[in-house]
Order: structure tokens, then sequence, then C-alpha cells
């Protein structure tokens, strides 16, 4: 399996650097697409989270998420967003390609809504409680463990 990661301009730092070692951890992960407002891997914060895990797994900053997406479309990657809407399935509930493209949006705003529309498909982690959405390196955690976890 090969997995691509889009964080959708993460404004926190900490985030990317847990999404980098979750990344790391998990295996699998091809390269992370730092898009927008998302932190460079120059930033001396990110490594307070990352632990080394920047220099096992391939980035790349981009100015803006459609170019990262233009750059999978042209290698016929899937792109499946994660966000919550009213389309999207269940994280646990889906047949998952050999290879693919993960979007994870702004903390606060989510996938943008022109990513969303670009997307192959969107995919949610279902919520049991009272709040509507789990941190987002928690929930890169929890889909990227999941969907390679039989393989």
């Amino acid at each position: 399996m090969k997995i691509h990661i889009v964080l959708d301009n993460i404004r926190s730092v900490f985030n990317v650097g847990s999404i980098f070692r979750t990344a790391d951890g998990a295996g699998s992960v091809e390269k992370i697409y730092l898009c927008g407002m998302t932190t460079p891997i120059d930033n001396p914060k990110l490594e307070k989270t990352a632990l080394g895990a920047t220099e096992m797994i391939a980035s790349e900053h981009y100015d803006t998420t459609q170019e990262a997406l233009v750059e999978l479309r042209e290698k016929n990657i899937p792109i499946y967003s994660v966000e919550l809407t009213d389309d999207a399935q269940d994280f646990q509930k889906v047949e998952y390609p050999e290879e693919l493209a993960l979007v994870f949006g702004h903390e606060k705003n989510g996938v943008e809504e022109s990513i969303l529309e670009a997307s192959d498909k969107k995919i949610y982690i279902p919520m049991r409680g009272k709040k509507e959405s789990l941190n987002v390196a928690n929930c890169a955690s929890i889909i990227l463990y999941e969907i390679t976890r039989e393989r």
C-alpha cells in the first residue's frame, strides 16, 4: 500500500510534527504534502513533536492545496478527503485502493470546499460522544493505522 498525506492549511506546527511521527510509525506513507499555511519542515518547532520523523518521510511544501492535487491527479492517485459531509462514508466501511491520497484539513475550518469538490471520496470518523470532531493529528493516527492494519 502507498499512502500520500495532504495537509490542507494545518495551522499548528505541533499537529504537523505529530502527523509526521504517525506516518513513520504506521508505515506505507510515501510523501507528505504540506500545503498553504502548513509549516515547511525547516520550522525549528516541528522537531519537538516530529522527533526525527521529517528525515524518514519525504515531504514538499506547496503554496496551495490545489497544486498538490494537480500533481496527484497527474499520477492517477485517488484523493480521499477526511471531512464530515453529507456524502462522507464511515472510514471503517471503505475499501481502500493500493495507492491513495488522504487530505486532512485546517483544525477549525476543515478541508476547503474546493478541495472536497475535487476529491474522489470523503470519509469520516464516527463520533460517539458529544463533540463533533477530533484533533487533526489524532484523526490522522486513527485512519492511518486502520487502513494499514490488514496489509
